[in-house]
């Protein structure tokens, strides 16, 4: 895409409350899940030791990844941890508007509309292994603020298609890569955009860590899903938080 193209791609002022992000519920946790496997002080100090050299969310708050620098990330806000994860864990294949290099913050402007996003990779983790059984996935409600200017990609246009692709993973997500490379060259915030998994809704890439705003843990669900059978929100039910220690 060239230059000129790209800033044919219109720009809005947002203003929102209340966006919402689901993770799985086990990385809620702010302190190291390691302490479950043993009791041993010794042998969680060298698991720990261990997790730190591997894991890319303390390696890039240690400024050691390329993607992101260190001055980048979020630090003495609540959830700063989630907010830093979702941009030093990204995937191998990245994700619609990321590199592997680079992770993002992802939301739905509706709760149903994040459910539908992560059911969808879910259920194509449960296909990829031929997982035939009911499987029952609790995963935490994430709201965020965002008060900046995005780019916007919501009209119905057909320049927007190839960014928008549903399949096949992750060759559709080539080219909406490409335009996210490009506009972080650009200084771009992120990108507002319609789920490609939930007609209807919307969602939001943010690119920058410190836009995410007022960031909230305010319930847990649980998703059963079935590879094979197509999500619907009748399949997400609120379940209790535990009390904090």
């Amino acid at each position: 895409m060239t230059g000129s193209k790209q800033r044919r791609l219109p720009g809005t002022e947002l203003r929102l409350e209340d966006t919402h992000r689901m993770i799985p519920a086990r990385y809620s946790e702010s302190g190291t899940v390691l302490s479950r496997l043993t009791e041993d002080e010794a042998a969680l100090h060298d698991l720990t030791e261990l997790d730190a050299a591997t894991n890319t969310r303390l390696l890039g708050e240690e400024g050691l990844l390329p993607g992101i620098g260190v001055h980048e990330l979020v630090y003495g806000v609540p959830y700063a941890h989630i907010v830093n994860a979702a941009f030093t864990h990204a995937a191998p294949f990245g994700g619609r508007f990321n590199d592997s290099s680079r992770g993002a913050w992802y939301a739905g402007l509706e709760r149903e509309t994040s459910a539908s996003e992560v059911a969808f990779h879910k259920l194509l983790q449960l296909e990829e292994i031929d997982w035939r059984r009911e499987e029952a996935s609790t995963y935490d409600d994430y709201l965020a603020d965002f008060s900046a200017a995005f780019h916007d990609m919501t009209a119905a246009k057909p320049q927007y298609r190839k960014y928008l692709k549903p399949f096949p993973i992750p060759e559709c997500y080539r080219e909406p890569q490409h335009l996210a490379t490009d506009l972080l060259g650009q200084r771009s915030n992120g990108i507002l955009y319609p789920s490609v998994r939930r007609k209807g809704g919307n969602c939001l890439v943010c690119f920058r860590p410190a836009l995410v705003y007022h960031v909230r843990q305010t319930a847990r669900f649980e998703l059963r899903l079935l590879s094979g059978r197509p999500f619907t929100p009748e399949q997400m039910r609120e379940v209790e938080l535990p009390l904090a220690s």
